[in-house]
């Protein structure tokens, strides 16, 4: 029989506002003493700080408890690792932390707040991100609610054999309301998870070519988000491939339901995405290839110290793909009422590079496209639409970019430099009639194209 410690038997007082954070990591110490076991959380709500996970332990939170993240940013240490985004600093603390540890569990079916409105976005001081592993291996969460976090809800870094099952993320009080951000890990399999929140519900990230991000199983999940559902790149130093995504449903996603972007000079390879059904999703693909490098714009990697060369966007496939809008997306939609996310001008599928570094081997195959449509004066000529270039070569100022522009010049697809792409069983039909061209194919050598436009009922 595995060690089973409870955290009052070392102080703990569970009344929600005695702050308990001694007494469970005592028993976490413990139980990694004893050689692994249990850490039962049971019976009332247990006010915390940052606790350090040990090695062969399980941290069980019961049906009747709950851990809430301390309101005082005093009682979360620095000495954690840091957020790998240049522009975030604030989010460099975390509440729960499984550094250099192996065989580690967080289990439900209770609760972990991360107290996120007591971190209002609008304060510029610390906020928390409820769990990060450094190169931990063997790390499973399952059965969880993972709710309100400060910041992220989880960064696992440079850690491989990961397991998280049947968790429900709610993420929504803040920005930065990241659900799963995986950076410079292998063997990850998450499945039957259900994630809101108000950034990227799941993310796939290389900070280093030490570390890449490989081997890779997303299964059998429902996402809704203000900004991606599944993210693969910003973040691209090294390389992340061998990713299979399948049996997803995204609701109500403000920007991109699938979103890669290799932007800093690594590889994304090897990506198959397959049986995804999307309900209002602005932009359902959204693939880029290009460079940059912006420490004082919108961030990117700690890691990156001068701009990259163009890396490597190739063999990516997705397949069994429907998308389709409700009234809801003849709207303009916002974030927390000051911050545009998108228009209907700025929805549709779009794939794109540098004329001089093309995507290599594209495949999007039964793809069924239903948008709202009805732009009938375009805020922009078609021929005005920017290019991506070579930030190494030329100035990027006005050119395309990951965040611009904000309009689409087409009403479906817009699909730019590619080599060896191909389009097969692909419909498309706007539920109302717009003046935008409907699809376009530039720089692109095509394998196949077998595309199908159908008028407004």
């Amino acid at each position: 029989m595995p060690h089973t410690f409870d955290p009052r038997d070392f102080g703990a007082i569970g009344d929600g506002t005695t702050l308990d954070t001694a007494a469970l990591q005592a028993a976490l110490d413990a139980c990694g003493a004893a050689g692994g076991g249990l850490v039962a959380v049971e019976d009332g709500t247990y006010l915390t700080g940052t606790l350090f996970l040990r090695s062969r332990v399980e941290l069980h939170v019961a049906a009747s408890a709950r851990l809430l993240a301390s309101p005082d940013i005093a009682d979360y240490p620095e000495d954690v690792h840091h957020n790998r985004y240049r522009n975030e600093p604030e989010l460099d603390r975390c509440l729960l932390l499984a550094r250099d540890v192996e065989h580690v569990t967080l289990s439900g079916p209770g609760e972990i707040n991360g107290n996120g409105p007591a971190f209002p976005q609008r304060d510029t001081g610390q906020r928390a991100m409820m769990l990060r592993t450094l190169r931990a291996s063997h790390v499973r969460v399952r059965d969880l609610r993972l709710l309100d976090a400060a910041g992220w809800t989880t960064a696992f870094l440079d850690s491989r054999w990961i397991w998280v099952e049947g968790v429900r993320i709610h993420n929504e009080s803040n920005f930065n309301g990241d659900g799963l951000n995986f950076d410079g890990c292998e063997h990850v399999f998450v499945r039957g998870c259900h994630i809101v929140g108000t950034d990227d519900n799941i993310c796939l990230q290389s900070s280093s070519e030490a570390y890449p991000t490989r081997n890779i199983h997303i299964s059998d999940c429902e996402l809704s988000s203000v900004c991606a559902g599944i993210r693969i790149g910003l973040k691209s130093i090294g390389t992340i491939s061998d990713v299979t995504v399948r049996g997803i449903t995204m609701n109500r996603i403000l920007r991109e339901g699938v979103k890669i972007e290799c932007t800093e000079g690594g590889t994304i390879t090897r990506i198959a995405i397959s049986d995804v059904v999307m309900h209002d999703v602005r932009r359902p693909v959204w693939i880029l290839l290009n460079n940059r490098f912006e420490p004082d714009d919108l961030g990117s990697s700690i890691e990156l110290d001068q701009m990259p060369p163009i890396g490597e966007l190739s063999h990516v496939r997705i397949t069994g793909l429907t998308a389709v809008d409700s009234a809801d997306m003849a709207l303009e939609q916002w974030r927390f009422d000051h911050d545009i996310q998108g228009t209907p001008e700025f929805a549709g599928m779009r794939v794109d590079a540098a004329r001089s570094r093309p995507i290599r081997n594209l495949t999007l195959r039964d793809i069924t496209y239903v948008p709202w449509g009805g732009v009938r004066e375009p805020s922009h000529p078609f021929d005005e639409y920017p290019e991506v270039v070579d930030a190494l070569e030329r100035c990027t100022e006005g050119t395309s970019s990951n965040y611009y522009p904000t309009w689409s010049r087409t009403t479906f697809l817009d699909v730019r430099n590619v080599d060896q792409l191909r389009l097969d069983a692909i419909v498309l039909e706007a539920q109302h009639p717009d003046a935008r061209p409907p699809y376009v194919i530039e720089g692109c050598t095509v394998l196949n194209e077998d595309v199908t436009v159908l008028a407004p009922v």
